[in-house]
């Protein structure tokens, strides 16, 4: 099987199950914060790293063998969906009028990067493929930059109900 069709059920579920559950959570998703100095080179390379991910999959391939390779890809691959899909629930019930602290929300401060990192590690060992991997690592350490920047943006947005959440709730795990 071609590695590009990985992607699709971490789309339906990313793009797909958001806009079924809420338009509203679909604006509120796509915004960035707004950045400074170095957080925009981080952006950029996000955003590069992000579409080398998905075209360099066009020219991968599942592998089965061997299969504790296969079984950990799947197994990344499927907690990486099932905490995408809680995020996505959490993040489309809660309110633009302050932070999204509820769901899994209460166990992490970003589920939707930690589920992405572990869909695109996944993708990396069903396709065995280490240039995806270091690929998805790049895509991890920039989207870092990101979180801190939107950290940043909460505080100011949020005030201190966001600070309070935060001293509460780890940034990752």
């Amino acid at each position: 099987m071609n590695g590009l069709w990985l992607l699709v059920p971490f789309l339906l579920v990313r793009f797909g199950l958001l806009a079924v559950l809420s338009r509203e959570a679909v604006a509120r998703a796509a915004h960035f914060a707004p950045m400074e100095g170095g957080e925009r080179i981080a952006y950029g390379i996000y955003q590069l790293s992000n579409a080398a991910m998905f075209l360099y999959l066009a020219f991968l391939t599942v592998q089965t063998q061997p299969p504790l390779f296969f079984r950990a890809g799947l197994a990344c691959c499927l907690s990486g969906l099932i905490l995408c899909t809680a995020s996505i629930a959490a993040f489309s019930a809660s309110s633009s009028e302050g932070p999204c602290t509820g769901g899994v929300y209460r166990f992490s401060r970003n589920p939707m990067y930690v589920s992405y990192f572990l869909y695109f590690a996944g993708m990396a060992l069903l396709t065995r493929s280490a240039v995806l991997l270091g690929i998805v690592l790049v895509f991890q350490i920039s989207a870092h930059w990101i979180i801190l920047a939107e950290e940043r943006w909460c505080g100011e947005t949020f005030g201190a109900s966001y600070r309070r959440y935060a001293e509460r709730v780890r940034r990752y795990l």
